[in-house]
C-alpha cells in the first residue's frame, strides 16, 4: 500500500481514515518507533473513535515484531498515556487519537521516556521518512509481549492529588464529555469529590451522535452553556475527544477564553511557589505578563505548540505553562498538558474565593479585552503575511517568536499561518479599549480577506 506523507504533522500523525491513517501506516509506525528505542516497553491506548481498536491492533503487531513489550491501557485520554509512560517508567507511549477532528479522522501521538513529546524537530520527521520508504528495521527473534493494564485507579488518585480536597466546596458542576473519552473518568472522579455533577453527553460514542467533541466551535458551546443556566450550576466544563483540553464556563453559561485561565492559574501557582517561571504563548500576552510580574514570577514566552511548550518548561523548570488554546501544562505532571487537572484547580480557586467565577475574572477581562481567535481561509497565506508586515511592520514593536506580532501602546495583534491548511489565524488584544479592539480587528480582517 502506498502511504501518504500528509498524515505526518508538526507534532503528531493525523488524517482521514483509511485514506491517510490506516492499519498499514500504524504497523509501520510501530516497527520504526520500536527500532528507535534502546529498551523496548511501550504504553498504547486509544480514544473513542471507531477505527481505534483496528489501528491499535496493527500498531501493537508492529511493536511486538520488533521485540517491544506493550502495556495496553485500552480506551483512554491522551494524558493517561503520558501518565502511564511516566508512572510505570516505560520507554515510550503511543496514543491513538485525532483529538477534536471529525469522526472519520484518526492519528497517533508519540512520546519517549518521561512522556517527552516526539515532534518533527525531535524524531518524528525521521520516523516519517523511514515509514514512507519502508525502512522498518529487522524483525526480532524474540517477539514482544502484550499486557493489558487498568490504570484508572492510579491515574485518578494522581489527578485528584493536585487539588486541596479539604478546600473544595459542594459546587454544582456541568460536565460535558462530548461523547468522548472523558465520561468514564468523570464517573470515577465523582466518587472522591464533593461536587454535584450534571452530566451531558457522558457516554463514549465514536459515532459522535451530538457532533464533534470540540467545544471551541461556537455551535458546540451552547449545549454546555444551556445546561449551566438551566441547572443553576456554579461551573461548566467541556472537553475535546481525548480530553487533553477543557473549556471553562462561568455560572452565567459564558465560556471563558483560555487566555484568561492562563493568568488565573499562573497567579495561583505563584502563590504556592514565589519567583517561579511561567510559560506562555505569543498569541495573547499582556494579561499574563502583568499578572505574573505582579505576583513576583518570571514570565517566559515560547512558541505555541505542545512540543515547544514542554521543551521550554523543562529547560526553565517552569512550574506551569498555558496556551490561549486551552492547553495547560504542569511541572508535576511531567511538564505535560491535562484537561482534568485544569478544571480541578479552577474549582479549588472558586471554592476558596467563595464568589462566582464571572466576578473572579471580570476585572482582567475588562482590562485586556480580546478578539478571540479568528480564522480566515486565503489563497496565498504567504502573500497576505507580507502585505500585513508592509502595512503594520514599521509602526510598532515587532516580535516573530511565532508568526508575526506587532505591539502598539494600546493594542497589539498576532498573525499566524496554519501548519496544515490555507488558513491565517488572527488574535487581537487591547488595553481596556473595546472600541479600539473592534476597529483594529475589522481593519486587519479587511486586509487579510482582501
Amino acid at each position: 500500500m502506498e502511504l501518504k506523507r500528509t498524515a505526518f504533522k508538526a507534532y503528531d500523525i493525523r488524517g482521514k481514515y483509511p485514506e491517510e491513517v490506516n492499519e498499514e501506516l500504524a504497523y509501520r509506525v510501530g516497527r520504526v518507533f520500536a527500532d528507535t528505542l534502546k529498551s523496548k516497553k511501550v504504553a498504547v491506548g486509544h480514544d473513542i473513535r471507531l477505527s481505534g481498536p483496528k489501528i491499535k491492533d496493527a500498531l501493537v503487531r508492529g511493536l511486538n515484531e520488533m521485540g517491544c513489550d506493550v502495556v495496553d491501557i485500552g480506551q483512554c485520554g491522551t494524558e493517561m498515556i503520558y501518565f502511564t509512560t511516566y508512572f510505570l517508567k516505560l520507554d515510550g507511549g503511543i496514543m491513538i487519537t485525532a483529538s477534536h477532528n471529525p469522526k472519520d479522522y484518526n492519528g497517533m501521538k508519540l512520546v519517549r521516556e518521561g512522556a517527552r513529546p516526539i515532534s518533527s524537530d525531535t524524531g518524528l520527521k525521521k520516523i516519517e521518512d523511514r515509514v514512507i520508504a519502508g525502512e522498518l528495521g529487522s524483525i526480532s527473534d524474540q517477539k514482544g509481549s502484550i499486557v493489558k493494564k487498568d490504570i484508572m485507579a492510579d491515574y485518578v488518585e494522581h489527578i485528584i492529588g493536585y487539588a486541596d480536597k479539604k478546600a473544595l466546596k459542594p459546587l454544582r458542576v456541568v460536565v460535558n464529555a462530548g461523547n468522548g473519552a472523558a465520561g468514564p473518568i468523570l464517573d470515577v472522579m465523582e466518587k472522591y469529590l464533593p461536587f454535584e455533577f450534571i452530566k451531558v453527553n457522558n457516554e463514549p460514542d465514536g459515532s459522535f451522535p451530538n457532533g464533534v467533541p470540540n467545544p471551541i466551535l461556537l455551535e458546540n458551546r451552547e449545549t454546555t452553556a444551556q445546561a449551566v443556566r438551566e441547572n443553576k450550576a456554579d461551573l461548566g466544563v467541556a472537553w475535546d475527544g481525548d480530553f487533553d483540553r477543557c473549556f471553562i464556563f462561568d455560572e452565567k453559561g459564558a465560556m471563558i477564553e483560555g487566555y484568561y485561565i492562563v493568568g488565573f492559574l499562573a497567579k495561583a501557582f505563584l502563590q504556592r511557589e514565589a519567583g517561579a517561571k511561567i510559560i506562555y504563548d505569543p498569541r495573547l500576552i499582556w494579561n499574563t505578563i502583568e499578572i505574573v510580574e505582579e505576583a513576583g514570577g518570571i514570565p517566559v514566552m515560547c512558541k505555541s505548540g505542545h512540543a515547544f511548550i514542554k521543551d521550554m518548561m523543562r529547560k526553565e523548570n517552569a512550574v506551569y505553562g498555558g496556551e490561549m488554546s486551552a492547553h495547560n501544562y504542569f511541572r508535576e505532571f511531567t511538564f505535560c498538558d491535562s484537561g482534568m487537572i485544569t478544571w480541578l484547580l479552577v474549582a479549588e480557586l472558586m471554592s476558596k474565593a467563595e464568589q462566582p467565577l464571572s466576578q473572579m475574572l471580570a476585572e482582567r477581562m475588562e482590562k485586556y479585552p480580546i478578539s478571540g481567535e479568528i480564522n480566515s481561509t486565503v489563497k496565498d497565506a504567504g502573500a497576505v503575511m507580507e502585505k500585513i508586515e508592509k502595512i503594520y511592520g514599521s509602526k510598532g514593536k515587532i516580535d516573530r517568536t511565532d508568526g508575526f506580532s506587532v505591539a502598539y501602546d494600546n493594542w497589539r495583534f498576532n498573525l499566524r499561518i496554519s501548519n496544515t491548511e490555507p488558513v491565517i489565524r488572527l488574535n487581537v488584544e487591547s488595553r481596556g479599549d473595546k472600541k479600539l479592539l473592534s476597529e483594529k480587528t475589522k481593519e486587519l480582517l479587511l486586509v487579510i480577506r482582501g
